[in-house]
């Protein structure tokens, strides 16, 4: 960003009006910047959309490069042509069989080394679509011009996405972040590989600090579910690793290098405990325990959410559950302030209790129409009773009335995105079924709040393994929640952030309405697949060779996506990077419930290998995804 750049350092929003910034043209003209790498070839054909730049001797280009050439129009005047190099080849000309090549080098065979670029256009301004004429200068465009061809001085606001291969930094239109002009991100790749979270989580630290929200930033929120470990769980925590290279990175893109300021973190109770302690063991303190009472799970009708399997809409038990949840909503009663519940004058404690007294009204004779519905039979309330009972292991943690609330703070135990930036929900320690009623859930509870309270803020949902919950195939309850988010979702200031490893596997109409879409490392045969094609061909190949840190992002404005790498987190990553040696055994926060007491290393006494890489580190259930 140069000084004259008519932008707010602070804000990334444009102070002057359209009107007053300089034409793509008379950037090229100011010479100030101008580097000619070569001539618009002949020997290629020239179209308004793709033209061939030869290179001079002296001069190379690379993928990814942004190049600009003009062209003077009678009548029209200097019509400015911009685009990124999607292919570069070199080549003998003169010779005429594979083996000339050691004659050229001896000197024997006369021949030149050409080098050509392939340019993929991004911009015409005027928008007079003529193709370059072959001899014209063509420059490496940099500073404004780069700007220009690249939309970026059309942004009014624009969120940093990391560094461009010619080392200076790549934006995002926050008006297709937003829900202005669309909103919704998709991330694939590869998992361990293509870093989707440490991206994800890069975005969103750029999101909340680098200005471009303003005063929107207030009520910014984000809410994460974590199933990769408690790598999470130390997002308000500095890294370690931080150095002044670090450091100078994140200033170049305007950014500060430090961990997320304001971060609250849930974590499913610890099984088999009374007491409400969360289920971690790295982080001790300042994490929240979440659960749901069974009062709270009839009166807002949880139950369709236990059965969220995409086959489970296949079967015809469906029927039951909706007539069950209707009688529970109706039937149950709260007893005492533990969210228990009694039922024709019996009180249930656990989610076993419930279970059972369901099965024992949908397979009584007496009170089977009511409870499974007048004209089931006898097969199908059987089915829909083996499938509740095979969720009494992995959802009694999460469904109690054994556990004694706080009456100052009745929804203590739920989780909670107002008081915080950043909301972190652990799952990894959930059985998979556990996990989708979890994200059903509280999705759904948030989808409702925001429709009551109105747009005025902003939710950004991130969630991994995105292919888990809203499949290509079948339906179930969460899909329709995800799918209600993804169409309609800009309208009420949630924004999904979805990561997964195939995004073929994802329901179609949740990609096709994400404006911002990146990719990482991916699989060949994945990226064979048509949900790519916005990828040209040689970056489809590029992905398939991708280093960790490296994503092709591709936004509704830019028609060629643009290769981006960015920094290593600046806040931990696992307990090992935690700069603070204390930490984890630090006091818990105001009204934060304590997790379980760190458990002695039992082979710390044993001694250490000379040739282990990472003597200090201790961690040995995160998920490390460095970007280099």
């Amino acid at each position: 960003m140069t000084d004259s750049e008519p932008r707010s350092a602070v804000s990334g929003r444009i102070s002057a009006p359209a009107t007053s910034r300089p034409s793509p043209a008379d950037l090229l003209a100011g010479g100030d910047t101008e580097d000619e790498v070569g001539k618009v070839a002949g020997t290629e054909d020239s179209t308004p959309l793709k033209f061939h730049v030869a290179l001079s001797p002296d001069a190379y280009l690379q993928l990814d490069d942004v190049v600009s050439t003009r062209r003077e129009i009678p009548g029209r005047g200097t019509v400015v042509t911009s685009g990124v190099v999607t292919e570069v080849v070199a080549r003998h000309e003169g010779a005429a069989f594979g083996s000339d090549v050691f004659l050229i080098a001896d000197g024997i065979l006369p021949a030149t080394v050409q080098e050509i670029a392939e340019v993929t256009t991004t911009r015409v301004d005027p928008e007079c679509y003529v193709p370059p004429r072959p001899g014209e200068v063509a420059i490496r465009a940099a500073g404004m011009a780069r700007d220009a061809a690249l939309y970026f001085d059309r942004m009014d606001a624009r969120v940093p996405a990391g560094i461009g291969r010619d080392g200076e930094p790549i934006y995002l239109n926050l008006e297709f972040l937003d829900g202005t002009r669309g909103a919704h991100v998709s991330i694939s790749g590869i998992s361990g590989v293509a870093t989707k979270t440490s991206f994800a989580l890069f975005l969103l630290h750029s999101l909340f600090t680098s200005g471009a929200l303003g005063a929107r930033a207030v009520n910014a929120k984000a809410l994460i579910f974590s199933v990769k470990g408690e790598d999470l769980l130390f997002v308000d925590q500095p890294n370690a690793r931080l150095d002044g290279q670090l450091s100078a990175a994140y200033a170049q893109l305007g950014l500060p290098a430090q961990p997320f300021a304001s971060a609250g973190f849930y974590a499913p109770p610890l099984p088999g405990d009374t007491t409400g302690r969360p289920h971690v063991t790295g982080r001790t303190s300042g994490v929240t325990a979440f659960w749901w009472t069974l009062h709270e799970f009839c009166e807002r009708e949880l139950l369709p959410y236990v059965f969220a399997d995409v086959e489970d809409e296949k079967n015809q038990y469906t029927i039951v559950v909706h007539q069950v949840t209707s009688q529970l909503s109706r039937e149950a009663q709260a007893a005492g302030n533990d969210g228990a519940v009694t039922i024709d004058g019996t009180i249930l404690r656990t989610w076993r209790e419930l279970v059972d007294s369901i099965c024992d009204k949908v397979t009584d004779d007496a009170t089977r129409a009511d409870w499974a519905g007048p004209a089931i039979g006898l097969g199908t309330v059987n089915a829909f009773v083996r499938r509740l009972r095979s969720s009494q292991r992995p959802l009694g943690p999460l469904l109690r009335g054994d556990l004694t609330t706080d009456t100052d703070r009745p929804a203590a135990h739920s989780i909670d995105t107002s008081q915080q930036q950043v909301t972190v929900v652990d799952l990894h320690n959930l059985p998979e079924r556990a996990q989708r009623f979890v994200v059903g859930v509280v999705l759904a509870a948030e989808t409702d709040r925001k429709e009551q309270a109105g747009p005025g803020g902003l939710l950004f949902t991130m969630i991994d393994e995105l292919n888990k919950y809203a499949p290509r195939d079948g339906s179930s309850p969460i899909k329709d929640v995800l799918l209600d988010i993804a169409e309609r979702g800009r309208s009420l200031g949630i924004i999904l952030i979805g990561a997964q490893q195939t995004a073929s596997e994802v329901e179609r109409r949740i990609v096709s309405n994400s404006s911002i879409k990146i990719v990482g490392r991916l699989d060949p045969a994945e990226a064979s697949r048509p949900e790519y094609g916005f990828l040209p061909t040689s970056q489809r190949q590029r992905a398939t060779l991708a280093r960790p840190g490296t994503m092709f992002v591709s936004q509704p404005e830019i028609p060629v996506p643009l290769a981006v790498e960015f920094p290593f987190p600046a806040w931990a990553t696992r307990l090992s990077e935690v700069a603070d040696p204390t930490f984890s055994t630090s006091a818990p926060a105001a009204g934060q419930p304590t997790g379980s007491a760190a458990r002695p290393d039992p082979f710390s006494r044993l001694p250490r290998p000379d040739s282990d890489p990472w003597p200090g580190d201790t961690d040995d259930g995160a998920i490390d995804e460095p970007p280099y």
